[in-house]
């Protein structure tokens, strides 16, 4: 569909409803020429809930033994101050 600008904005609110309900475009003209398009914004769909952290989580085999160095590299302690000698 194409429209002219000043009938376009007298229309407006109407013409994106008919968008959304049809995904009709719909080309806005300015002295006969296209100066812009309303189109139907595409829905994503979501993401499911279960998988999403697949490969971003590591397990260990003993959940209660000692964390890697890795793990506390950069943390802070309460005074600000890190707890990483590294990091000092």
């Amino acid at each position: 569909m194409e429209m002219a600008a000043g009938k376009f904005k007298a229309q407006c609110l109407q013409l994106m409803d008919l968008v959304h309900d049809t995904h009709q475009k719909v080309v806005i003209t300015k002295h006969g020429r296209p100066v812009a398009q309303l189109v139907a914004v595409e829905q994503r769909k979501p993401r499911p809930v279960f998988g999403r952290l697949r490969g971003r989580i590591e397990s260990f085999a003993d959940p209660v033994g000692p964390i890697p160095r890795a793990w506390t590299a950069g943390r802070q302690e309460r005074g600000g101050e890190s707890t990483d000698p590294e990091h000092t």
